[in-house]
Parts: structure tokens; C-alpha cells; sequence
């Protein structure tokens, strides 16, 4: 077993009965929450790269230290320090000039892409909270484990950002409009409803893990990517239990009729007015009256505008919304409320939903660079499967 147990990621190969292995690569930061900072995602990429074309690896467990989170998101205090500096500067003007976002983005949506086109199966344990970045991590793992604890949320209009990391592509996805009312209102997933919307395949007891885990090395793996995706899919049937339907669910109709047509302002007042007597649609119609209205124009604007475009694409248009977000002022004052000073008093730029421009949302879609030049026009053309 190899193990370095100081860094923000841990990885062990761990071996089975017939000479195979199993890659484990544990995020190993709990004291916040496993928050993705940009080392985790050198460190991860490079690993996850090498066992790639390791032929004993017969499948990677993405899995995380402590209880509480697999991973609650990206660690922002860098960031914010990036774009407080950028925006002081000279280049405040050119996306591109914020070296340290154009740094941290490009290459989480690498690696996340790397999980989708993975050539081997990736079992992601997603237990406890999982959002934003920590959702990217786990939506392109080909057995995505949720447990009785797990909370699967993409929080990001309350820091003036959007649900990005592959999100315009996994959100136009789920049943109906619930993607759009996800992106717009960062309401939370349980386990039963993370099955519904189609970012999880499994539902496990935690208590379960350990001997889940014993079992893993006792699979008689195969050089063959599809036997060991059935023997791994067999093995967690074995110990999934059926959840009661959560609010997701029960509440689709009813989101579909808020949701579906009219324009962004039209679905803002319906969600944020209408009187919600369940908690799960009150807490959801709260946080979009209390989130960044730019947030909110832009994930109803990349699902409109990407429906139907591949994983490669979305990642390539999510890079230059995320800079022009890390540009224009409503990230770093969302996350400056809610993380530096705290006092969750963002005052967003534009203050509201009525105030929004098309222009000024069709400024989060000019790209800085040309199209051969776009840093992820790469992408895509290693694998077919989700071009």
C-alpha cells in the first residue's frame, strides 16, 4: 500500500485475490469539509492519469476522510483573493489576466471530464454533503454511491456563481424542468431523489462501507472494462436499500408547472411568491430571492442555450462563463458574505431580476479566446461517447 497521509489526498492500491488492484484516492482534507483546492486537483488528475494506463488497476474508488462530507465544494478564500486582486489591477478588463481562476477551472474541468471518459470503473462514494465541485467529482464516476446521510446540492447563486463543473450538462438531464429548479434555487437532494434526478446509481447504508470495501478485493477482476462494470454493479445491489420518495419527487408536477415556459422573470416570481407550506419548496423559493440575479439569468441561459450540446462543449462554454463570473463583481461578493465577513448581505450587481439586460448576460458567453485557441478544444477528441 502506498499512502501519504499529509497530503489533501490520500492513494492506496490496494490488492485483490487474483493480482488485480484497486485504486483508492481519499480526499483528505476534513477540516473543510474536503473543499477542492487546486492541489487536490493536480494531485488527483495525476493519479487518476497514471492508473489510467496502469493495467493491474482494475477499477478507483473516489472516496473521502471523515463522516460529515465527501466534498462540500471548492475551496474559495484562494479565489476570492485572486479576484480582489484582479479586479484592482489594470488587466481588470481581461478575464484571462486572473491567472489563478483561469488556472483553478480549467483544470477541474479537466479532471471531471477525465472521470466521465474514464476507461475504467470509478466507484464514487458520495456520503455526506456533496456540492458544487464535489458534485463534479461524483457525476461522471460510473457507480455513484449515496448513502441515508448524503446531501447532494449545487449552491451556487448564493455566491454569485452557477452550477458549473459539467452542472448545464448533468441538470438538463433529470426528469421534467427539476434541473432548472435545482440551478435556480440550490435545493438539496437526498438519496432518494439524488436516484431520481440521475446523479446517483446506488443507495448504500454507510454502516455498509466497510464491508463493501473487504468485498472489493475479493472480485475476481477482468482485463475487460465490461465485465468489471457488471461485477461491481452485482456486488452494490447487493447491499442497496430503497429509500422513501424525497420532495424532489413528490413535488415534480409541481415544479414542472412553475418551470416550464415563460421567461427567467416569470419563473422567479412564481417560485419566490407563490405561498410553499413544504419546507423543501419554501427553503428552495428563499434562496432565490436571497441569490445573485445574475447567477440565476445565467444557469437559465446555458440550459437554454446548451440542451443539447455534448459534455466537451458545455465544459468548454462553462470556462468562459466561470471567468467572466470571476471577472464581473457578484462572485467575489457572494463569497466575501458568505465565507470572508459573513454578515449574508451580498449586495449583487445587478440588485435585481428586473434590471438584467440581455446584453449583460450575453457578455457571459464572449469567449477571450478563438476557437481553436479555447484552453479545453481538446477535449473530446480522445473518447466519442460524450462529444
Amino acid at each position: 500500500m502506498e499512502e501519504h497521509a499529509a497530503a489533501p489526498v490520500v492513494f492506496e492500491k490496494k490488492s485483490a485475490d487474483n493480482g488485480r488492484c484497486i485504486g483508492v484516492a481519499r480526499l483528505s482534507a476534513e477540516k473543510t469539509l474536503n473543499a477542492l483546492s487546486l492541489e487536490m486537483i493536480d494531485l488527483l488528475a495525476e493519479r487518476l492519469g497514471a492508473w489510467a494506463d496502469d493495467s493491474s488497476i482494475a477499477m478507483v474508488m473516489l472516496e473521502a476522510a471523515g463522516d460529515k462530507a465527501f466534498c462540500a465544494g471548492a475551496d474559495l478564500q484562494r479565489l476570492y483573493r485572486s479576484m480582489r486582486e484582479h479586479h484592482a489591477s489594470p488587466a481588470r478588463d481581461d478575464p484571462r489576466a486572473n491567472r489563478y481562476a483561469f488556472e483553478f477551472f480549467s483544470r477541474e474541468y479537466r479532471l471531471d471530464y477525465l472521470i466521465h471518459t474514464y476507461p475504467k470503473p470509478v466507484l464514487c462514494w458520495g456520503h455526506g454533503i456533496v456540492m458544487g465541485g464535489g458534485l463534479g467529482l461524483m457525476a461522471g464516476a460510473s457507480h455513484r454511491v449515496v448513502t441515508e446521510r448524503s446531501r447532494v446540492a449545487m449552491p451556487e447563486v448564493s455566491i454569485g456563481l452557477y452550477p458549473d463543473v459539467g452542472g448545464t450538462w448533468l441538470l438538463s438531464r433529470m426528469p421534467g424542468r427539476l434541473g432548472l429548479f435545482l440551478a435556480l434555487t440550490a435545493a438539496p437532494l437526498n438519496a432518494a431523489d439524488a436516484l431520481f434526478a440521475g446523479v446517483a446509481d446506488h443507495a448504500l447504508r454507510y454502516a455498509d462501507k466497510e464491508q463493501v470495501d473487504g468485498m472489493l478485493t475479493r472480485v475476481p477482476w477482468s482485463e475487460l472494462r465490461r465485465d468489471n462494470d457488471r461485477k461491481l454493479t452485482h456486488l452494490l445491489r447487493g447491499f442497496e436499500f430503497l429509500p422513501e420518495p424525497g420532495p424532489a419527487r413528490r413535488h415534480l408536477d409541481r415544479v414542472n408547472a412553475i418551470c416550464d415556459g415563460g421567461a427567467l422573470t416569470e419563473i422567479v416570481s412564481s417560485i419566490t411568491r407563490a405561498p410553499h407550506e413544504d419546507p423543501w419548496l419554501a427553503q428552495a423559493a428563499a434562496t432565490l430571492a436571497a441569490g445573485s440575479p445574475s447567477s440565476a439569468a445565467l444557469a437559465y441561459e446555458l440550459q437554454r442555450r446548451m440542451r443539447h450540446a455534448s459534455l466537451a462543449e458545455v465544459f468548454r462554454v462553462e470556462l468562459v462563463a466561470s471567468m467572466r463570473c470571476a471577472a464581473r463583481p457578484d462572485l467575489a461578493e457572494g463569497i466575501r458574505a458568505l465565507i470572508v465577513d459573513k454578515d449574508r448581505q451580498p449586495r449583487w450587481n445587478p440588485a435585481s431580476h428586473d434590471t438584467l439586460t440581455q446584453e449583460w448576460v450575453d457578455g457571459f458567453f464572449a469567449s477571450p479566446w478563438e476557437r481553436a485557441a479555447h484552453p479545453l478544444a481538446d477535449l473530446g477528441n480522445e473518447d466519442g461517447r460524450l462529444q
